[in-house]
């Protein structure tokens, strides 16, 4: 485990000094849970989505897409359920100031020894003097934990240090989506001049929540949780228009914000994050079949770019597990550096979604099928997948560190990032061997033709050529063409194969479409 967390840190840190990722607004101090893509990886996200457009939509003719406002009618969230049940039961720990979702501690039975660990002995001996001054209760420290707490009557433990009982809080609901206020009046500024004015001193306490709430429900709007219910909204209009007939499919590329009680991991759980989501409307008694088709299709696509394509796999959910609108649910799950964790969902949503809004707007959501003349409600098949956790899980797929022989054949250690030669931020490095005897000029020009040809090439002349070659191993660029004195005599440069490092002569006519090749 020790291997894998310093594997994220060594990730975390390729990310900022190669311009993948950088913590946003770093010169203010950072923003806890906001990251900035940089310029490799906004082209690594973008490939990832690409990729997935192509698949789902540009190679189907039955998924079409859509890209619907980030915000929608407040009565969309109501329908939805999101309002009322889009929150999740908070819990604080007083040992190590850790928030946590309840649901997803890890359990233990009520009167269960229990161990509060801590990184160092120094934190645990602090946390030992607390416990007793402030609960009157004595454990025994060995080393860096603390023995002899119990377990309490609601079944769970704080997952960071291990605590539970009367070391943690209550429980209290914290709700998951941004609110916000459409129009230039703010709702709260006119509220806080009534108080300052002593318009409302004679409310008391439940009647000032009512006014509140009376003059803030006309403004307030909600930042999406999901994309998913614009594809459910615009159903009847997508239907219609591009003259569909179920089964089809609704796809959506797009960001969403949760209100996340925890981040962690990085860019794998954070407030603002990018979906790649697709509505699959089928007959209700196909659904079964769907779903097993979509869950295999899935799968597979993320396996086909992946170095390890045993570290993906499915996991159905237990009955326990599922969504109150899902009548069957499989995860595609990642092995990252911290174990298995949630990379897409794939969800039977049943016809839960379309007859909520059917019911919260009054119009008529169904389908008529054109050949029965029989009207119904489809089924709906749910493939979900985080782009921002699929930059994660490839990153950490294509990360490895190997030795290749210098000049002098003594092996040397390399970072290298293997990633799939269609997802790397650029496809093709030029280079120019010396920065003179026309090699930067003759560089220049084969650089154009890959510009001019829509695949994207980075010309580079800055250090020597090995310290050139290594840094584009450390980026992912799979392929190199050197531009060297031969160049100048013949037409020809060499290509140098990322994985492998071999190189062979080929010449500049032909430069493009070797490429592009083995780009297919």
């Amino acid at each position: 485990m020790e291997n894998n967390e310093k594997k994220l840190q060594d990730l975390t840190a390729l990310c900022k000094n190669r311009g993948f990722i950088f913590p946003s607004s770093e010169i203010y101090g950072g923003l806890r849970s906001a990251y900035d893509y940089g310029p490799l990886g906004v082209e690594l996200k973008r490939n990832i989505m690409n990729e997935w457009w192509n698949e789902m939509v540009y190679m189907r003719e039955d998924v079409v897409g859509l890209d619907a406002s980030i915000i929608m009618h407040p009565q969309v969230w109501k329908s939805s359920g999101h309002l009322a049940g889009f929150s999740d039961p908070l819990v604080d720990c007083k040992i190590c100031k850790e928030r946590f979702r309840a649901d997803k501690a890890p359990t233990a039975e009520e009167g269960e020894d229990i161990v509060i660990s801590f990184p160092d002995k120094g934190k645990a001996k602090a946390a030992l003097e607390y416990i007793k001054n402030t609960f009157d209760i004595e454990l025994e420290r060995k080393g860096k934990s603390l023995h002899g707490a119990k377990a309490d009557h609601r079944g769970y433990k704080c997952p960071c240090c291990g605590a539970s009982g009367q070391f943690l809080s209550e429980e209290r609901q914290f709700n998951l989506m941004f609110r916000s206020f459409l129009g230039p009046v703010d709702p709260m500024e006119e509220i806080a001049q009534k108080i300052e004015q002593g318009k409302l001193q004679d409310l008391s306490g439940r009647e000032l929540r009512e006014e509140i709430q009376k003059s803030v429900d006309p403004s307030t709007v909600y930042l999406r949780p999901e994309t998913a219910q614009a594809m459910f909204v615009q159903f009847q209009n997508i239907q219609r228009t591009m003259s569909m007939k179920v089964p089809f499919g609704i796809a959506q590329i797009g960001k969403s914000f949760r209100n996340e009680i925890t981040t962690r991991y990085f860019i794998f759980r954070s407030c603002e994050f990018e979906q790649m989501e697709m509505e699959f409307f089928c007959k209700p008694d196909t659904a079964k079949e769907w779903l097993d088709y979509w869950k295999d299709k899935r799968l597979g696509w993320w396996q086909k770019y992946a170095n390890t394509p045993e570290n993906f796999k499915l996991r159905q959910h237990e009955e326990s597990e599922l969504a109150h609108y899902a009548d069957n649910c499989y995860d595609i799950e990642y092995n990252f550096p911290w174990g298995w964790d949630e990379l897409e969902g794939v969800a039977s949503r049943t016809d839960y979604d379309l007859k909520k809004h059917e019911s919260g707007s009054g119009k008529k959501l169904q389908y008529r099928d054109p050949e029965t003349n029989e009207a119904y409600h489809p089924y709906v098949i749910e493939p979900a997948a985080g782009a921002t956790r699929g930059v994660l899980a490839f990153l950490n797929d294509a990360l490895c560190v190997d030795e290749i022989p210098d000049s002098k054949g003594v092996p040397q250690k390399r970072t290298v990032l293997r990633l799939h030669p269609r997802l790397a931020p650029y496809k093709v490095a030029i280079l120019p061997l010396l920065r003179k005897e026309g090699m930067p000029e003759k560089a220049r020009e084969v650089a154009k033709m890959f510009f001019e040809s829509g695949i994207n090439a980075r010309y580079d002349e800055v250090n020597a050529i090995g310290k050139r070659y290594r840094r584009h191993d450390e980026i992912g660029t799979p392929y190199c063409l050197t531009i060297d004195g031969e160049t100048l005599e013949n037409n020809t440069v060499t290509i140098r194969d990322r994985d492998t490092t071999k190189q062979e002569r080929i010449s500049i006519e032909e430069a493009v479409q070797i490429v592009r090749d083995k780009l297919k």
